[in-house]
């Protein structure tokens, strides 16, 4: 609409102005020629070869009227003493003339007698009837500009909407399908530009649906497959337990099974929730709970884990068991990778909490976002990965991120803080 207005207006200046200077001069010519008529009318009353003495009579006239005889001299009338330039000129050539000049026309016509020129009639007026006439002629000239510059807003609205409705319904759909809708078909709106954008829209949502289903398909049927081995195992392990047969490695793989069983949950929960739910986490909770899985398999290595407490009201707007597993994911990796006592740590940024979890290492040998790469082969070690660990932290609106690479390298999970 900006474009079009722009547009309009820039063509109706460009065509008023000169128009307008144009009517501008014609009317100047205009008032012009009447006075030179006026003045030529007024030659056939005059008459200089009057016996000497006898006054040169002047007809009546608004304008005002001089006559000056061959010498230059003026013999009757108002105006300048001596012949003027233009006066002069008419003199010379025997020829009608006329100028304009402080806010006044002037007309000069020879006066004639047996074709010889022996004087001249100067006739003058004001110019207020050609500013009259200029102001009309530009007050009509910008009505006439708003006339068309409203008109072609007017088109521009009604063609802005046509183009912009449609355009407005293909965000509505492509939001629909970015939440999960994929249902949703682009309304089509009889322009060939925007029905293609819809056209693909509705393709990719199809394609998007095949993708989903097979996902979910495959999720189930991953779920059905773990989770019935690892129910298994856990019950031969309870059975043993019941027997006598039980000793701390028992305990310890029974232990393991529940924490295998709790991570392959959460994973597939997280995989099936979308939008994400409205959850909330402590931090002090998920601290004290690290702090028991772990500081046993690092002292095993003979390496502490230093807990340093957050504040009790810090709480995380995300899923609790997610959060534990990107943890246990950071502390496991600096566990496997790192060296030296392992700290973890919570801070405030804003309205966001950052959790820092540090190793006194050698740190990242390479590019740190090579971390973050997924692999096609593994890494000899259990546990979820960095890249997975990334893929967690952005299902609940956070990121994961190295804030020092080498050396004590440190790994920071940023989660939204619940009000």
């Amino acid at each position: 609409m900006l474009a079009i207005a722009g547009v309009a207006t820039a063509a109706v200046v460009l065509f008023a102005i000169p128009l307008g200077v144009v009517l501008q001069q014609s009317h100047r010519d205009q008032e012009l020629l009447r006075l030179q008529r006026d003045a030529v009318a007024a030659t056939r009353t005059i008459d200089l070869s009057a016996v000497a003495g006898d006054r040169v009579e002047l007809p009546r006239s608004p304008d005002a009227l001089a006559v000056y005889d061959r010498s230059g001299r003026r013999v009757a009338g108002r105006g300048p003493a001596r012949a003027d330039a233009l006066v002069r000129t008419v003199l010379r050539r025997g020829r009608l003339a006329s100028a304009t000049g402080e806010n006044r026309l002037t007309a000069a016509v020879p006066l004639l007698q047996g074709e010889r020129v022996v004087g001249v009639v100067r006739a003058s007026r004001g110019d207020a009837a050609v500013a009259d006439k200029d102001r009309r002629s530009w007050l009509e000239l910008a009505g006439l500009a708003l006339g068309v510059v409203a008109f072609a807003c007017a088109a521009a609205l009604v063609l802005g909407r046509r183009l912009a409705t449609p355009l407005e319904r293909l965000a509505q759909a492509a939001g629909r399908l970015g939440s999960g809708d994929f249902g949703v078909r682009a309304p089509r709106a009889a322009v060939a530009e925007v029905d293609a954008v819809g056209e693909a829209l509705d393709a990719s949502a199809e394609r998007l649906q095949a993708l989903v289903t097979r996902e979910r398909a495959f999720t189930a049927d991953a779920s059905h497959q773990l989770r019935t081995p690892l129910a298994a195992l856990k019950l031969e392990l309870e059975a043993m337990e019941l027997r006598g047969d039980s000793s701390a490695e028992s305990a310890a793989a029974l232990a393991q099974v529940a924490r295998l069983q709790a991570t392959v949950d959460t994973l597939l929960a997280v995989a099936r929730d979308a939008p994400r739910r409205a959850e909330s986490a402590d931090v002090v909770s998920l601290f004290d709970e690290l702090g028991e899985r772990w500081r046993g398999a690092l002292a095993e290595q003979a390496r502490p884990l230093r807990v340093e407490t957050p504040p009790a009201r810090w709480k995380l707007n995300a899923s609790g068991p997610v959060a534990l597993e990107i943890l246990e994911v950071l502390i496991d990796n600096a566990c496997r990778h790192g060296g030296g006592q392992v700290t973890l740590r919570a801070r405030e940024v804003q309205d966001w909490i950052a959790i820092d979890v540090e190793d006194e290492g050698e740190g990242f040998s390479g590019d740190p976002a090579e971390a973050f790469e997924r692999r096609s082969g593994t890494d000899g070690g259990a546990g979820i990965g960095l890249a997975l660990a990334r893929s967690l932290a952005a299902a609940e609106a956070g990121s994961l991120s190295v804030s020092r690479p080498r050396p004590r390298p440190v790994l920071t999970l940023l989660l939204p803080r619940a009000q």
